[in-house]
Parts: structure tokens; sequence; C-alpha cells
């Protein structure tokens, strides 16, 4: 068993933060099946709620969560074994190929989980294995998972957004990362923010320039780090987007009425903001400053 002192270590020990690395690895591979799987399940139940309240039978009616069926190759539907499931290490012993019908596996996969594991590595060495750590550690993997939701479809699924939100205002109740008065301000704030701009955006064009789902991710990225940190998330999100967009434009060849979503950038902005705080603040305050 590992010693108390390793399960609870501070910032900065090398040790926990390898394992956390090593657990962010295998949690990554999870979040390649919540990233997969929750907007079919999602699209699934607005579906059989459709046909419910039409009067017709339900299309969809075989259990499918993210823990059933198991996982398999779309295209053969070999199923997925363990030894074919470890993280990184099988997709190269594979060489990007389904083991049954030699049908290209996504380098999207492994790259999930070494990003996982990297970024939980880091976390856990900026904010040690305690409460804090692992507090830290459920605001990035939600992160992680909408990120790439909506990098794919373009939604943020209130399934992530309402609990993230509400898991930093419980997590600030004792000040945790923020005075619970901050938390409290900030997730009001980040919602109305963004929803400001989108109707000033819509009345003036006619057009919706993003979600209801950036509205909700802002709120939450407020709870967590409350008020003070929102111009700073919001400015390094727009630099980031910004940057992000106009590649994509030039050198994608993206058509300019292509949307992009925003939800990416703002969740990158967070978890920056979470890990560097006390620099992004002072220099937002020395922006702001005549």
């Amino acid at each position: 068993m590992l010693h108390t002192s390793l399960l609870f270590a501070p910032a900065g020990d090398l040790a926990i933060s390898l394992i956390a690395g090593v657990f962010g690895l295998l949690f990554g591979s999870f979040l390649n099946v919540v990233i997969h799987r929750l907007p079919i399940m999602m699209q699934r139940e607005s579906d059989n709620y459709v046909a419910e309240e039409s009067g017709k039978p339900l299309p969809h009616t075989d259990r499918y969560n993210l823990m059933v069926p198991r996982s398999a190759c779309p295209h053969c539907q070999h199923q997925i074994t363990a030894m074919e499931n470890i993280p990184v290490l099988s997709w190269l012993a594979l060489r990007g190929k389904c083991r049954g019908c030699k049908a290209a596996i996504s380098p999207r996969y492994p790259l999930v989980e070494l990003l996982t594991g990297a970024l939980s590595a880091l976390v856990v060495w900026r904010f040690g294995s305690g409460h804090a750590g692992l507090a830290a550690l459920f605001f990035l993997y939600v992160l992680i998972a909408l990120t790439f939701i909506d990098a794919d479809t373009k939604l943020l699924p209130d399934d992530l957004t309402y609990p993230l939100l509400w898991a930093g205002l419980l997590i600030n109740i004792n000040g945790t990362f923020v005075p619970l008065q901050d938390a409290v301000i900030g997730a009001a704030a980040g919602y109305l923010a963004l929803w400001s701009v989108y109707w000033l955006f819509k009345l003036a064009t006619g057009k919706e320039g993003m979600g209801y789902g950036d509205f909700k991710l802002l709120a939450a990225l407020g709870a967590w780090l409350g008020w003070t940190m929102l111009p700073a998330i919001v400015l390094l999100s727009s630099l980031v987007g910004a940057v992000v967009g106009v590649g994509l434009i030039l050198f994608a060849r993206r058509a300019r009425n292509n949307p992009i979503p925003f939800g990416p950038y703002l969740a990158a902005a967070g978890l920056i903001a979470m890990l560097y705080s006390a620099p992004l603040l002072g220099l937002t305050m020395r922006l702001g400053q005549p």
C-alpha cells in the first residue's frame, strides 16, 4: 500500500505527479469513450422523446451508455479486448489498425490519452494530491471531454457543464480556490457576460454568434476561479480562438462563414487560468491600468 504521505503529497512532489500521469493515461482511455458516446446517447434520447411525443414506437430500445455495449470496431464490430485497450501502447502495437479488419484507428485516441496523462501530472505537480489536487483533476477531465465533444459536434452537453458548475461552487465553500462569494459572482457574471454578447450580436446582425453551452461553460469557470479571472479567461480564449480561426481559414481553406466552436478555447483558457492564476491576474490588472 502507498504511504499516507504519498497519497496526500504536497505540490511539487515528483513521485505522486508521475503516478497521476499514469492514472491520467488510463482515465484518458475512458474519456475517449465519453467523447464518442455521450453525443450519441443525447441523440438517442432526443429521438426517443420525439417518437414518444408523436405516439410512434421508440427507435432505440437497446441499452447504450458509457459502459454498455463493449467497445468495438465501428467497421467490423470486432470487440476490443483488454490487451487491445492499453493506453497508447495498444495503438502502437496494432500500428494504428483494427486487429480484425485492419481499418485505421484514429490517432486522436492515443493523443487524448497522452494529453490527459501529461496534464494530470502537471495538475498534481501544481496542486498536490490533496482535495485541491483531486478537485483540479476533476476540473481537467471535464474540460478535456467538453473540448473534444464541442470540436466534433459543436455541442457542450448540459450533462457536463452543469456538474462542472455546481462542483465549482461546492469546492469553494471553504475557499479551496477562491472565496465562495467570488465563486457565486463568477458563475453569474460568466453566464451573463456571454449571454449579453450573444444578444447584442444577434440584435445587430440577426445571427447567432455562439451557443448557450458557451454561457454555461464560462459560468462554470467563474464558479471555480472567481469573477476576477473572467476577463483573463475571455481575453485569452478570444486571442487563441482568433489565431486558430485565421489559421484554419488560411491553411485549411475553411470557409469564413463556417462556425468555429468556442468551447475548446474557453476550456484551454480556463485550465491555464487555474494553473497560472497569479501571473494572469497580474497581467490583466496591468492591462487595465491607464
